[in-house]
């Protein structure tokens, strides 16, 4: 105790500090404002990175500059473009062009919709996200995954085959809830939301959708007529073999075996060879040239190889009357168009990151929502379905020398020329031909690699892993869609109710302490039991704290008991990492030793 009778910083009890020249009071920390505090936390829990610091002590010209900066990057980045930069997002832009056609007419019949809104989808969504997004590498279009998803979402609701027009409504509808959804995320910096789908279960979601699109691309690998509508490898594999007398036509097996091996060869060989990746990136359209040639000279469509067919001229029709505000189908439309959006969010924000990350630059996560949610609301009514960043785009993009988003104006262009002039031309254009394009662009998405590494950090995390990858395969998209989430907030759960704790021992000729069980070369300190505690304390796990740490203490007593050591006299529990949150009485840990 000092003079003042507060207890001090030092224990005064111990012999050895009783000649301690100075001692230092701890204070009782000052009672703080109710609202003050509400207002710090709040500001650290949304608004940690100070998003108006660059306001503060600006003219009022400055401001409005600024404020309109962080809604158009453009404005900020647009100052600095040059020809040098244009020429590196020319030849990126024309690339992915090349690539996104051909996806575009594939992955529109994924989701049930004609081949002409996936090139709708390509041409004022990217144009959206280039004055709005902050990602310089990621390509904006509809990517396979979301496209499954959506099509399964809304086949569950309305058969486009005996309602087209009800269909095309209500995928316009999700388009428009998904654009919503983002925008209120981003605008709301609520963007954390979407970390809660764990990494591993985006792995295994996302090579269970891949497999999943794959089998789905057998109707027109093998040119089936009648083809099951559900998803599960089950279904799809009977509905296969059960057409496998009758129902495959070998001309179309022919185009697509031959296209499919030319396109994972000219994989093979821009992955060998960096310089030459202008050649994975041109060999679907490639691929569609060809064929559709091959189809029209040989007239194979008589011999039952199913086309395209017609394509309509035209930029996109304005579709906002068909969106449904009202009725029966308004539910609906926003509870697929919730799910579809946060998945589309999950995989741009993933790809933004990660590319910015290795050009060393950072991109607002929240800004990027309300970019992505800005797009579709938009492309809602412009005959669009959801749009997101697509991986093998961005990759292409990357890798081709992107400066900056002009990028993916490049690409809008290219593909407003091909609505406007080129869509006959792919009238005989094979839907073989799309079956391979689609299954060569989803086998990325299937990352062994990654779920080995899982499985050797955290078999937990495997868990989730494997859980969403056999729930999307095994039963459908929205039930691994669901035990991805489910295992997730699971995992999160059971961290904060069951925190790691562990023995540590001292690492020989250092003073270092490391867990026991990792460091077998750490030794003991006699009489003491040293703890660490890797999570905070909250009321939810303060009980097992305890009962682990007596267990401990239970054992160790029996142990130098039975070798006749000195009996545990301190007990040290190392939380440096915690704090101590709202305990009740009850609740705190009390150990007498």
């Amino acid at each position: 105790m000092d003079g003042e009778g507060e207890p001090s910083a030092v224990d005064m009890s111990s012999p050895r500090q009783t000649n301690t020249p100075f001692v230092h009071k701890v204070e009782v920390p000052p009672k703080q404002n109710l609202f003050n505090e509400f207002m710090y936390t709040f500001k650290e829990t949304f608004f940690h990175d100070d998003p108006l610091r660059d306001f503060k002590d600006q003219s009022l010209s400055k401001k409005l500059m600024l404020g309109l900066q962080s809604v158009f990057p453009v404005f900020e980045w647009g100052r600095k473009y040059n020809l040098k930069m244009f020429r590196g997002d020319l030849i990126a832009g024309l690339t992915i062009a090349s690539l996104c056609i051909p996806q575009d007419i594939g992955y529109a019949k994924l989701a049930g919709l004609d081949p002409k809104y996936g090139l709708y989808s390509s041409f004022v969504p990217p144009l959206v996200y280039a004055f709005m997004g902050s990602s310089r590498d990621i390509a904006i279009g509809p990517v396979a995954v979301v496209s499954l998803l959506l099509g399964t979402l809304l086949r569950a609701e309305i058969d486009p085959t005996t309602n087209p027009n009800e269909y095309l409504r209500l995928a316009f509808t999700a388009t428009f809830f998904a654009g919503v959804t983002q925008v209120t995320l981003g605008f709301f910096r609520l963007g954390f939301l979407i970390d809660f789908l764990s990494h591993a279960a985006v792995v295994g979601f996302m090579g269970g959708a891949a497999i999943t699109i794959a089998l789905q691309q057998l109707k027109g690998f093998l040119g089936i007529k009648k083809f099951t509508q559900k998803t599960s490898i089950f279904a799809v594999l009977q509905s296969v073999f059960s057409s496998a007398h009758h129902g495959w036509n070998w001309q179309t097996i022919l185009i697509s075996i031959s296209f499919l091996i030319f396109l994972l060869v000219c994989k093979f060989i821009g992955k060998k060879n960096k310089k030459l990746f202008w050649i994975p990136a041109v060999a679907p359209l490639l691929s569609v040239i060809i064929s559709t040639f091959f189809v029209y000279i040989t007239r194979a469509d008589k011999k039952g190889v199913k086309i395209v067919n017609h394509l309509d001229k035209g930029i996109n029709p304005s579709s906002l009357r068909l969106i449904y505000f009202s009725g029966d189908y308004l539910l609906k439309g926003i509870r697929i168009g919730v799910v579809s959006g946060m998945i589309a969010l999950t995989e741009a924000v993933a790809i933004g990151r990660s590319f910015a990350a290795k050009k060393d630059y950072q991109i607002d996560g929240n800004k990027e929502m309300v970019a992505l949610g800005a797009m579709n609301v938009i492309g809602s009514m412009t005959s669009c379905y959801v749009a997101t960043g697509s991986f093998s785009r961005s990759a292409v993009n990357f890798v081709a020398g992107c400066q900056t988003a002009v990028s993916n104006i490049i690409m809008s262009m290219v593909v407003l020329l091909t609505l406007l002039f080129l869509t006959p031309l792919f009238k005989y254009t094979p839907n073989a031909i799309l079956a391979a394009i689609i299954i060569n662009a989803v086998i990325p998405l299937i990352d062994v690699n990654a779920a080995i590494l899982i499985f050797k950090i955290d078999k937990l995390d495997f868990v989730a892993c494997m859980g969403a990858f056999f729930g999307v395969i095994f039963a459908s998209v929205e039930i691994g869609l669901l035990i991805a989430v489910g295992i997730s907030f699971a995992k999160i759960l059971l961290q904060v109710t069951r925190p790691r704790t562990a023995i540590l021992g001292k690492i020989p000729r250092t003073s270092v302490y490391r867990n026991i069980h990792q460091y077998p070369e750490a030794t003991r300190v006699p009489g003491a039991m040293i703890i660490r505690v890797d999570s905070a304390i909250y009321f939810s796990n303060s009980n097992y704290v305890r009962e682990r740490i007596q267990r401990w203490l239970i054992d160790e007593e029996e142990k130098v008991k039975a070798v006749s050591l000195p009996n545990i006299q301190f007990l040290i529990i190392e939380m440096s990492r915690n704090q101590l949150y709202f305990l009740s009485y009850t609740e705190c840990i009390f150990l007498y030793i």
